[in-house]
């Protein structure tokens, strides 16, 4: 492979994003469907936003039809935006983004989890993603190299762009969905029983809360948190209860959050904690941590 320098001279990098369709959602089906093929591209530029940090150094070049996957294939202009999105990537948070919006908009199942793999050109990102340089050098394609990135947007994702925009702007009526959409819930915030709350990070507050009310269900939320946290997939959370079996409940809880939030650093944020106490059937105490009043 060419050594590649990610930081001077005029570029552009390309990778495409392949997402996996499960039984409750599938993206390429709903994307090839005219009433679902605007809000399939809205959960998918919503994601982009969220992951590469705003609406600039980057667009989508094409949807591709790689039955069973969808393929996004992304070109970015801006190294920053390309780098904050491989972190993203790497950290989960592309992921949870992107379940999170196609919930919102295409109303799959809240517990949805969507498969995604990256590559750039025959280069699986996958597995290099503890290497972000690595990541870059092959994502990031100079102008002195052939344009292998330099072709134009599809005529259909453009008409998709503007049709965004101008529904942003208030210009044209939201196009008709699968269902009847709930409001517009902003990228930094979580929905929880019908109201809405900042997706902070995680804090001390919340790590003795969790840790002193948690119990035994500790290693369910461990493995509610698994699922898109790989510090926490495998035989961690087994080591976790033998490591600090004499020290009692209190201590593995506390252990198993503050080793997903030393994982996960900004992506460890109060709205994954929230979902993995709703999966583990343990509303009660994502209110306690969230301080809503019990009902009367």
């Amino acid at each position: 492979m060419v050594a590649l320098s990610v930081e001077v001279g005029p570029w552009t990098g390309c990778a495409v994003l392949f997402l996996h369709s499960c039984p409750a959602v599938n993206l390429l089906s709903l994307y090839k469907d005219q009433q679902g093929k605007f809000s399939v591209f809205k959960v998918l530029k919503l994601t982009l936003t969220d992951s590469a940090g705003g609406l600039e150094g980057y667009e989508i070049l094409k949807l591709h039809d790689a039955d069973p996957l969808l393929g996004v294939e992304v070109k970015f202009v801006d190294v920053a935006a390309c780098r904050r999105f491989l972190q993203s990537y790497g950290s989960g948070a592309v992921q949870q983004s992107l379940s999170q919006h196609t919930c919102r908009l295409l109303h799959g199942p809240r517990e949805l989890t969507l498969e995604t793999q990256l590559k750039a050109g025959t280069h699986t990102l996958d597995f290099c993603l503890d290497d972000l340089e690595l990541c870059l050098s092959q994502a990031i394609l100079h102008q002195s190299i052939p344009d292998r990135c330099s072709r134009l947007r599809d005529d259909e994702i453009a008409e998709l762009d503007q049709q965004l925009q101008s529904q942003a702007l208030g210009h044209i009526p939201q196009p008709p969905t699968l269902a009847q959409e709930e409001p517009p819930v902003p990228s930094n915030c979580f929905l929880f029983q019908k109201k809405v709350f900042e997706d902070r990070m995680l804090a001390a507050g919340d790590l003795q809360r969790f840790s002193n009310s948690v119990g035994r269900d500790w290693r369910k939320v461990g493995r509610a948190l698994g699922k898109n946290c790989r510090a926490l997939k495998g035989l961690a959370i087994d080591n976790l209860a033998y490591e600090y079996e004499r020290e009692g409940l209190y201590e593995q809880a506390y252990q198993l959050l503050s080793l997903f939030i030393q994982a996960e650093g900004r992506a460890a944020r109060l709205g994954r904690l929230v979902r993995a106490l709703e999966d583990s059937k343990l509303t009660s105490l994502a209110e306690n941590i969230l301080d809503i009043q019990p009902r009367e």
